[in-house]
């Protein structure tokens, strides 16, 4: 209201730290509240007295910035703002001895321009937010009208898939593995997929991360598995020994206190032995508390699973700290196959993968060869 009685431009800034659950999970609640605290701190001192912030809720925070100067400077001053916000979030703090990095992403939304009142203007600076999330979270963006189109469609998926379970609308696709030397089908990867009666099959790039941000995660996980102990074990009554599957195992299913004894009954409620499946988990998934992740890893292969690490080359790991898991197959990420034929560069990269994979005796498998070119590769 004064803004609009001295003809002002208020910017609005909505801040949600990234990924700050998985802080909770590992370190602690006491860590993510000394997180929480080294993150109000930085972002106050980058603002001047004409900006006010306030915590909002759990890991989200604000930014009002008022300005009577003219509408493309103030973008430009807002946009040096938010550049600013993120470097100061990023720098790694120390809790208990542990080195932390928190990133935030940031959605802007302006009085007048997006907005002409306080609701209207949180809901456009939140369409900007999930934008800036989709994008991979450390970043800012501005909104723009397309976005709310965006969030509401994101709201109702949410909302629909909470009774995905309810109303059976979950679907198993299995994508087979074949031995390039023979020819044979040796494996199959288990890929889920919603079907949702008035859009069609729903791909897990769509829904996995609303799933993940919503804990339903969890839920997913769980069906997935006794899905494919259901299938494997209807199979085995028709072929002597059905090939090994996999199964993608999310960060959040790993982080559960009860996961190892879970995985355990499932098994045994279907009567399928652990040695049947292989799960697979991201490099970053590895990576991220790597003491903890280790003794998991180790449990599930002394019940007889196999494990692989899906995505091989997309994270960060070191090759030494590749070895202390008891790996036995790597994937190689599509996004190195989908241009081998072509490219000096991928072809190199994903020579050298094959090679050091063979030379740990760990068995390979490359995502996504839909073309004789990659397959003669």
């Amino acid at each position: 209201a004064r803004a609009k009685k001295s003809h002002q431009y208020v910017a609005l800034l909505y801040l949600d730290v990234d990924r700050f659950k998985d802080i909770n999970d590992t370190f602690g609640h006491e860590a993510g509240d000394a997180s929480l605290e080294t993150f109000s701190r930085r972002v106050q001192a980058e603002l001047d007295e004409n900006a006010i912030a306030g915590r909002l809720a759990g890991d989200e925070f604000a930014v009002l910035v008022t300005s009577s100067t003219h509408s493309s400077e103030f973008l430009d001053e807002i946009a040096r703002l938010a550049s600013r916000l993120l470097r100061a979030a990023g720098k790694p703090f120390d809790v208990r001895g542990e080195e932390i990095f928190i990133t935030t992403s940031i959605g802007i939304a302006v009085y007048p321009r997006d907005a002409d009142n306080a609701i209207d203007l949180i809901r456009a600076a939140d369409g900007a937010l999930y934008q800036a999330k989709k994008a991979g979270g450390n970043a800012y963006e501005f909104y723009a009208a397309e976005m709310s189109t965006a969030a509401v469609e994101r709201l109702m998926l949410k909302s629909k898939l909470r009774r995905a379970f309810e109303r059976d609308e979950l679907r198993l696709h299995y994508q087979p593995k074949y031995n390039v030397r023979t020819g044979r089908i040796e494996g199959a990867e288990a890929l889920v997929r919603w079907d949702l009666p008035e859009r069609g099959l729903v791909y897990p790039s769509d829904f996995i991360p609303l799933a993940e941000e919503t804990n339903l995660i969890l839920q997913v996980g769980d069906w997935v598995l006794n899905r494919v102990c259901a299938d494997y074990r209807s199979w085995q009554r028709l072929l002597p020994s059905p090939c090994r599957v996999s199964v993608n195992l999310s960060l959040r299913q790993l982080m559960q206190r009860r996961f190892l004894e879970r995985v355990r009954e499932t098994f045994r409620a279907h009567g399928v032995s652990p040695t049947s499946l292989e799960l697979e988990i991201t490099e970053t998934t590895l990576m991220e508390d790597t003491a903890r992740t280790v003794k998991i890893l180790n449990a599930l292969y002394g019940m007889g699973l196999h494990l692989a690490i899906d995505d091989f080359g997309t994270g960060y790991s070191s090759l030494s700290a590749l070895q202390q898991f008891p790996i036995s197959t790597l994937k190689i990420d599509r996004s190195f196959i989908r241009d081998v034929p072509l490219d000096t560069d991928d072809a190199a990269i994903v020579a050298t993968i094959v090679n050091m994979a063979h030379s740990l005796k760990l068995d390979v498998v490359a995502e996504g060869v839909e073309s004789e070119e990659q397959l003669e590769f």
